[in-house]
């Protein structure tokens, strides 16, 4: 089984951006050290009043902290962005990580982030889909001719292609089952989120090969999972201190519209909600649980968050040593 670190860069108001970036540098350090094998970063923009660092760049400054790690973004919003560019700094991130770029890709959700890059939210998945065949063939064609609906391209030469060949695996976000098909079809795999619960996970996952088995792809894909986890010196530690950072975060969430976040009265929710999607208590509960999910789901890959904003630094590295226990 695989263990990856997952993480969005994400701080509070009270917080410095200087000392977050600090603190993101050690808990990748830490994880790389402690045998997680992958490292994905969460992307948004205009997520203010929560701060968030942008996620190609980050990469490229970390790509040596996380050097034999899988690196990529988790997910990338490339229904609202060039695909050129999302190929061209994607070659870069692989010569920077040595050849170990992973392209995780979604559509996006929230109707501000469309409107500020100029796109239409009711255009995301052609946008997506056309997206993903240019950047299929910037990675592995020398020369791309190419008139779609929303990209066209003449004679294009990629300046830069990956060092994977034949190319980065690509995965596919998304909360709902046309987007699991999707995947199936468009990508390597579906990421699955840690908004959608471990039950709905196992569903979407038969969704998934069915679809691969009607198009004639290998069925056999082990698809990487995303969970929250915080591990414990015991349950009562590490639900006492995760409780408040995750409700703050899956507030943001639910005021944003996410797939899968508690709506209404979160707080009395929360017990129900996190036994239901997230991996928190002490190293024995967490293993058993995280066991019977990997035996359910056929996958084996997880991606951990083990940070949110709110959480202490010691806090956080400490969980980091205590999954590593796990590996």
């Amino acid at each position: 089984m695989r263990i990856g670190l997952f993480t969005a860069s994400q701080w509070s108001q009270e917080e410095d951006p200087k000392a977050v970036l600090v603190n993101l540098r050690q808990q990748v350090r830490a994880a790389r050290q402690n045998g997680f094998s992958s490292l994905l970063l969460g992307q948004h923009v205009l997520s203010g009043p929560m701060g968030m660092f942008q996620t190609m760049p980050l990469l490229g400054q970390i790509a040596d902290d996380a050097a034999g790690m899988q690196i990529g973004p988790g997910v990338l919003l490339l229904s609202m962005m060039n695909p050129v560019l999302a190929a061209e700094e994607g070659a870069t991130v692989d010569w920077l990580c040595d050849g170990n770029y992973v392209l995780a890709a979604g559509l996006g959700y929230r109707e501000e982030e469309f409107q500020a890059m100029g796109v239409s939210k009711s255009n995301r998945v052609g946008r997506l889909t056309e997206g993903l065949e240019i950047i299929k063939r910037l990675w592995t064609e020398e020369e791309v001719t190419h008139h779609g609906r929303y990209f066209r391209l003449d004679n294009a030469k990629p300046g830069v292609r990956p060092k994977q060949q034949p190319r980065p695996p690509i995965w596919l976000g998304g909360d709902v089952e046309a987007a699991v098909r999707r995947a199936a079809r468009l990508g390597d795999a579906w990421l699955a989120a840690p908004t959608t619960a471990f039950d709905t996970v196992s569903g979407f996952l038969r969704d998934f090969r069915d679809e691969r088995r009607q198009h004639g792809l290998p069925e056999d894909v082990k698809c990487p999972i995303v969970r929250e986890c915080f591990i414990g010196r015991d349950g009562a530690h590490a639900r006492a201190v995760s409780r408040g950072p995750l409700l703050a975060k899956y507030a943001a969430y639910a005021s944003w519209g996410q797939e899968g976040a508690v709506s209404g009265d979160f707080e009395t929710a929360f017990e129900d909600f996190a036994d239901a999607h997230f991996l928190i208590g002490d190293g024995v509960e967490v293993r058993d649980r995280l066991q019977a999910f990997a035996e359910t789901t056929g996958s084996d890959h997880f991606l951990m968050r083990v940070q949110w904003p709110g959480l202490d630094q010691d806090e956080a590295l400490a969980n980091i040593e205590r999954i590593a226990k796990l590996i």
